[in-house]
C-alpha cells in the first residue's frame, strides 16, 4: 500500500514540478521577457572566471586576500580529462544528455524527500549546480529549486557542454573556503593541476558533492572511502578497468596544505576601502555622486560602484600597497602593551614623509577583519589636536609673528561661551610658544578671533575631513568643539602638511595590476603648497618644543626631529597624540568605543606611550 502511495504521490509531484516550472517561466516572461532579462544576466556572467586578488607590501611579499574564498582560475585546456570523467561520474552521470534539468534525479530526489517534511536531496544536474552557485543562495526550498532550473536551462542554451563544465569546475565549493578545482589543487596538495597525479585528482572529485561532509582536513578518512567507491563504480560501469582502479586507490594521499597568508587584517581592511575610493576617482563615480541631485541618485550610483568594486576585485589582481610589515606589528603590540584597560581601544595611523604612503594602520587592541576598523571609521573629538591645524599654523600664516609675541592667555568669554585652560588655571599674557607648548585654551579661543572663524576653518578645506558641518563654524572649534569631529587617519593625515609645508593625501596603495601585470589604476602625484616656509618653520618649532619641553614630554624620541601635539577632550572620553619625526608622521587615538571617562586612567598617558613606542 505504502509503495502505491508512493508511485501516486510521485507522479503529482512530478506533475506538480512541470507545471510549476512552466508557470515560473511564463511569469518571468510576462514581467521582463524571460530571454532577454535571463540572457542579459546569465550570458554574460557564466563565463566570466572569478579570481582571489591579492595584497602585496611594500617589498613585494603578498600578506592578505582581498575576500574570504581562495579562488585561482584554470583555463578549458588546463583541465585534466581524467578529473572531468571523475566529476561528470561523481556529480551528474548523464550530463552530456540532459538540457539542464535530469528528469530521473529528480524522481530519485522525490522519492527520498517523501519522507522528510523538508528538501534532502536535491537531485540537481551540474548545471544546476552552477546556476546556484553563479546567481542564487544555497537555501534548500521548492520555490529556489525551481528558479534553479529555470537558469540551468537557460545556461544550457547560452554555453555548450563543455563551458558549463569548466565554469563549474572553478566556481564549485571544495570546503575551507576553497572555490574552484585549481584552487583546490594548490591549497590542498600546492601543486598545479598538471602536476597532479589520478589519485590526487579523483580525491578532489569526491569533495564537492558534501564539502562539510568530506572536508579533507576535518574528514579525511571520509574523503578518501568516497574516493574509492566511486573509483570502484567507475570500474564497475568500465569506464576504466579494476587494475587500474586498484592502482589508483593504492597510491597514498598525503595533504600538503597551503598556508593561506592572512595577516595585518587592519590595514588589508583599510586597503579595500581605498580601492574602491581609486575605482571611484579613476573611472568617474566620484564626480557623478558630487553631481547627484538627490539621496536616491547618490545612493543608486554608490551600488554601482559597490558592483563594480567587486567585479574587479574577482579578477584577480594584485593590488601593491606601502604597507611596513615591521612597522605594522610594532603598532599592533604597542597598542595591546599600553591599553590593558578593560573596553578601552585605541587606533594608530603611520604615513611615511618622503612618499605620503600609509605604511601602517590598527583599528584595534584585537582587531579582526572586517570588523569597526577605528583608524578610519571612528569619528571622534580631536581635542586640542586640532589647535595646529586650526588655529596657530593659520594665525602664523596670516599675521607672520614672532613666537615671542604675547597673546591673552586670561580667560576669554564671548556671548555663552566660556572656555577654561586645564584645572581651571587663570593667566595673563603669555608667549604664542608657551601657549602653545603648554596646550592654554584660552589663547587658542583668542587667536581664532582675532584670524577669524572662517579664515581659520578655510585653511581646513585641503584636508580630508569629511564630517565638518556648517554648526562646527565656532570658536569652540578652537579647542577642539565639533559636531562630529575627526578620524585618526584625518588627522594624521592632515598634520603630514608640517613636513615641508606642501600636503597630497596620503594613500596605502601604490598600483592596481591585472593577471599580466599591467597597471589599472594607481593615485595621481598630486602635492601642494599649504603653508609658506617661514609658517611650516616655526610650527616645527613649536611642536618640537612640545615634546622636548611641554604637554607631549612623555611621548618624546630621540631622533634627528621629533614635534609632537596632544589633545585631551572633555570629561576626558577621548586621548590623542599626534606628531612627527625626520621619517614618519604619526597619530594616536586611545578611547571607548561608546564615549566613557577615562580620568582614571589619565596620568598613565597611554596615547603617548603608544606613539613613542611606535616611533622610536
Amino acid at each position: 500500500m505504502r509503495i502505491i502511495i508512493g508511485y501516486a504521490a510521485i507522479a503529482l509531484l512530478t506533475t506538480l514540478c512541470i507545471f510549476l516550472l512552466i508557470g515560473t517561466q511564463k511569469e518571468y516572461q510576462r514581467i521582463t521577457s524571460f530571454n532577454e532579462a535571463l540572457s542579459a544576466e546569465v550570458g554574460e556572467s557564466a563565463a566570466l572566471p572569478r579570481e582571489t586578488s591579492f595584497l602585496t607590501d611594500r617589498y613585494g611579499k603578498r600578506f592578505s586576500k582581498a575576500s574570504p574564498d581562495f579562488r585561482l582560475y584554470a583555463e578549458g585546456e588546463d583541465l585534466p580529462e581524467f578529473l572531468k570523467e571523475m566529476t561528470v561520474y561523481s556529480e551528474d552521470r548523464n550530463f552530456y544528455d540532459h538540457i539542464g534539468i535530469d528528469a530521473g534525479a529528480i524522481l530519485r530526489a522525490v522519492v527520498k524527500n517523501l519522507v522528510f517534511t523538508h528538501i534532502e536531496q536535491g537531485g540537481s544536474t551540474i548545471t544546476q549546480q552552477l546556476a546556484r552557485n553563479l546567481y542564487l543562495t544555497q537555501e534548500k526550498t521548492y520555490s529556489r529549486k525551481l528558479t534553479e532550473m529555470v537558469y540551468a536551462y537557460k545556461l544550457e542554451q547560452s554555453m555548450t557542454k563543455d563551458q558549463i563544465l569548466e565554469s563549474y569546475l572553478n566556481n564549485i565549493y571544495y570546503s575551507n573556503g576553497i572555490f574552484g578545482v585549481r584552487s583546490a589543487a594548490f591549497y590542498y596538495f600546492q601543486k598545479g593541476l598538471s602536476e597532479m597525479t589520478d589519485a590526487q585528482l579523483a580525491f578532489l572529485a569526491a569533495i564537492p558533492n558534501n564539502p562539510e561532509k568530506y572536508d579533507p582536513v576535518k574528514h579525511f578518512d571520509a574523503a578518501k572511502d568516497r574516493q574509492e567507491r566511486l573509483l570502484d563504480l567507475m570500474a564497475e560501469e568500465k569506464n576504466i578497468t579494476a587494475t587500474e582502479a586498484d592502482k589508483i586507490k593504492s597510491e597514498s594521499i598525503a595533504l600538503d596544505l597551503y598556508e593561506d597568508a592572512d595577516l595585518y587584517p587592519d590595514y588589508a581592511v583599510y586597503v579595500e576601502k581605498e580601492l574602491m575610493d581609486l575605482i571611484s576617482m579613476s573611472e568617474g563615480y566620484t564626480e557623478r555622486i558630487e553631481k547627484a541631485l538627490s539621496q536616491e541618485e547618490k545612493s543608486r550610483i554608490f551600488d554601482e560602484l559597490s558592483a563594480r568594486t567587486r567585479l574587479v576585485l574577482d579578477s584577480g589582481i594584485t593590488i601593491q600597497t606601502a604597507l611596513d610589515p615591521a612597522l605594522q606589528e610594532k603598532s599592533v603590540s604597542s597598542l595591546r602593551k599600553h591599553l590593558p584597560y578593560k573596553k578601552v581601544e585605541g587606533a594608530s595611523v603611520i604615513i611615511r614623509n618622503d612618499t605620503r604612503e600609509i605604511v601602517s594602520v590598527t583599528g584595534g587592541k584585537n582587531y579582526q577583519k572586517y570588523n569597526f576598523n577605528r583608524s578610519y571609521q571612528a569619528v571622534r573629538q580631536p581635542g586640542s589636536t586640532i589647535k595646529p591645524l586650526l588655529v596657530y599654523a593659520p594665525y602664523i600664516e596670516q599675521y607672520r609673528p614672532l613666537l615671542s609675541q604675547l597673546v591673552k592667555g586670561h580667560n576669554y568669554c564671548t556671548e555663552s561661551y566660556c572656555p577654561e585652560n586645564y584645572g581651571g588655571a587663570v593667566y595673563g599674557k603669555v608667549t604664542l610658544s608657551q601657549a602653545f607648548t603648554q596646550s592654554l585654551n584660552t589663547p587658542a579661543i583668542w587667536l581664532l578671533d582675532q584670524l577669524g572663524i572662517q579664515p581659520g576653518f578655510d585653511y581646513m578645506k585641503p584636508y580630508r575631513f569629511k564630517h565638518l558641518v556648517k554648526d562646527d563654524y565656532s570658536l569652540a572649534a578652537a579647542v577642539g568643539g565639533f559636531t562630529y569631529g575627526m578620524t585618526p587617519l584625518e588627522l594624521t593625515d592632515a598634520y603630514t602638511g608640517f613636513i615641508d609645508g606642501t600636503y597630497s593625501k596620503s594613500h596605502a596603495i601604490q598600483s592596481v595590476k591585472n593577471k599580466a601585470g599591467d597597471v589599472l589604476y594607481e593615485w595621481p602625484a598630486e602635492r601642494k603648497e599649504i603653508w609658506s616656509a617661514e609658517t611650516t618653520e616655526k610650527m616645527r618649532e613649536l611642536l618640537s618644543a612640545a615634546a622636548t619641553s611641554g604637554t607631549a614630554r612623555p611621548a618624546f624620541v630621540h631622533k634627528p626631529y621629533a614635534g609632537i601635539k596632544t589633545g585631551t577632550t572633555n570629561q576626558f572620553l577621548d586621548f590623542w597624540t599626534m606628531g612627527l619625526t625626520d621619517q614618519y608622521t604619526a597619530g594616536v587615538w586611545v578611547g571607548h568605543d561608546l564615549p566613557k571617562s577615562m580620568e582614571g586612567i589619565e596620568l598613565d598617558r597611554p596615547a603617548q606611550h603608544i606613539w613613542r613606542d611606535m616611533m622610536k
